[in-house]
């Protein structure tokens, strides 16, 4: 783990694009994500005021809850404009010209939630986690695929991780600053909302100093020479030459070849098990019970004891611990490698389910039995941040070629928002007909993603996007004849060669 440590502290300016994409990046979705719990009970104030100053009418308490719920669903509707969009911006703006346009719509949202109150409209609010949701949908692209490409091959993976680790530090961010002791009042909630704002701000005033990706430059623009001062800027004086080589083979591979949309993505048969992975992993990511765990954990620390007054701190600890796990995952991924993090990690987030089953289904009876139900919850969140929390994110621009990952991308983040906004309208209606035991439910989609790790997925470590492609080919080759196969790029995407033996 030294070495590669050692290598990543050798690239001051990685480091430096790893925290300024993070900050602006997917830090604004986990924070998005939890920071609303905290203020709920003054929007749903507002809400009310606003319609008797404006109608003359009192709401009841269903129409207020129906007005709340969507404003909090919304944000995943303006997440799936944003994935959907992001791919056409990926290629037409560049990586890093996109981050920066994406930050002035964070920045509007944020200016219209710190005057919501002011201007007694919780309309504001709404189009403001609109705008977040956008911002959100966009960033979890264009974040991801930059620092993929900027990192150097050997550290990749430990880069890959530090997305997840922002979306955790936003996430135990929205949770802290939600408490009473910061901006958790009734004074102060619109600053809460509106501190995406500032984080965008951070962002737009330091990515200008950061060069465009590298791959981006050469392979989309053809323009060698600025590759080259950008890989120097990022790397320094190390010799990259290994890593432009490849990147020529692959626009040698790629002539003449466009972006692909993501209808040529999905009806090219090249690219099909690298697709489905895709398909699998997201939709994996979004069912494989972390929000049911984090919903139950209150009811838990509830039957453990614990004061009503103090359940947010407690929570503070499950944010805490997915940040934690996150950056130990960051120090031990490529040395371990990412497949069999992600193997062991969803098969141990099985396990931890079935236990949680029992010993919620037992906690009645046995009173000791809550604290199991505890420690469970915080071993399952240390499963999730330690696998598929870190590798998930950046696994569309690892195997899927240049000009299939902005399509990559896009069907990637549809599946994250569409996942998360499904999720969030069935599971109410899972949790009121099965309880503790829909915990089986994500338990066969823990255990199916896992096992479909273990058998189809290559490792990615260490290996270019076209050695990925060759092992995909080998492990999902119809013929029982022992082959070996080269691939390389056509017009059409990976054309296979195949030499017996």
């Amino acid at each position: 783990m030294s070495q590669y440590l050692a290598l990543l502290l050798d690239c001051p300016v990685v480091i430096a694009a790893i925290f300024i994409c993070g900050i602006g990046g997917t830090f604004q979705y986990g924070y998005s994500v939890s920071v609303m719990t905290s203020p709920s009970v003054f929007i749903k104030e507002l809400v009310n005021k606003t319609c008797q100053q404006r109608y003359g009418v009192s709401l009841e308490q269903w129409q207020v809850s129906l007005i709340w719920s969507f404003t909090v669903s919304i944000f995943c509707i303006g997440g799936l404009v944003g994935a959907l969009v992001s791919g056409q911006l990926l290629s037409k703006y560049g990586r890093k010209y996109c981050l920066l346009l994406n930050n002035f719509v964070a920045i509007f949202g944020a200016v219209l939630m710190i005057l919501s109150q002011r201007a007694t409209s919780f309309e504001m609010i709404m189009v403001g986690r609109f705008l977040y949701g956008i911002n959100s949908g966009v960033s979890l692209s264009v974040h991801t695929l930059y620092l993929v490409e900027c990192a150097p091959k050997r550290v990749r993976g430990m880069v890959g991780v530090t997305i997840s680790t922002f979306i955790s530090l936003g996430k135990f961010s929205g949770q802290l600053l939600g408490i009473s002791e910061f901006l958790g009042t009734e004074e102060r909630w619109p600053w809460l909302l509106g501190f995406n704002g500032f984080t965008a701000l951070l962002q737009l005033a330091t990515l200008p100093f950061l060069p465009e990706s590298p791959s981006f430059l050469l392979l989309h623009r053809g323009d060698r020479e600025a590759c080259d001062k950008a890989l120097k800027r990022l790397w320094g004086n190390k010799d990259y030459t290994m890593e432009v080589e490849e990147m020529m083979k692959e626009k040698t591979a790629m002539q003449s070849v466009r972006s692909h949309s993501v209808m040529e993505l999905i009806r090219n048969q090249t690219v099909r098990w690298q697709l489905i992975t895709i398909i699998i992993t997201f939709t994996g990511l979004q069912l494989c019970g972390i929000n049911a765990v984090y919903f139950y954990s209150f009811d838990v620390f509830r039957a453990a004891g614990i004061q009503e007054g103090q359940l947010r701190y407690v929570a503070l600890g499950t944010g805490l611990c997915e940040v934690s796990t996150s950056v130990a995952c960051f120090m031990i991924i490529e040395s371990t490698g990412k497949k069999d993090l992600l193997f062991r990690g969803y098969m141990a987030m099985s396990a931890t389910l079935v236990l949680l089953t029992i010993t919620l289904y037992l906690q009645n009876q046995v009173p000791w039995m809550s604290y199991c139900s505890m420690a469970l919850i915080f071993l399952f969140i240390i499963f999730f941040a330690s696998g598929p929390a870190g590798i998930i994110a950046p696994l569309p621009g690892e195997i899927l070629t240049q000009s299939f990952k902005s399509a990559g991308y896009t069907v990637a983040c549809t599946l994250n928002w569409t996942g998360l906004f499904g999720l969030g309208m069935l599971f109410p209606v899972l949790v009121e007909n099965m309880g503790y035991f829909c915990f089986l439910i994500f338990l066969i989609f823990c255990s199916g993603c896992g096992l479909y790790v273990r058998f189809n997925v290559p490792e990615t470590k260490n290996k270019t996007v076209l050695e990925i492609a060759a092992e995909f080919e080998r492990m999902h080759s119809k013929s029982g004849e022992s082959k070996k196969k080269s691939t390389e790029l056509n017009l059409n995407g990976i054309k296979t060669y195949e030499t017996k033996f």
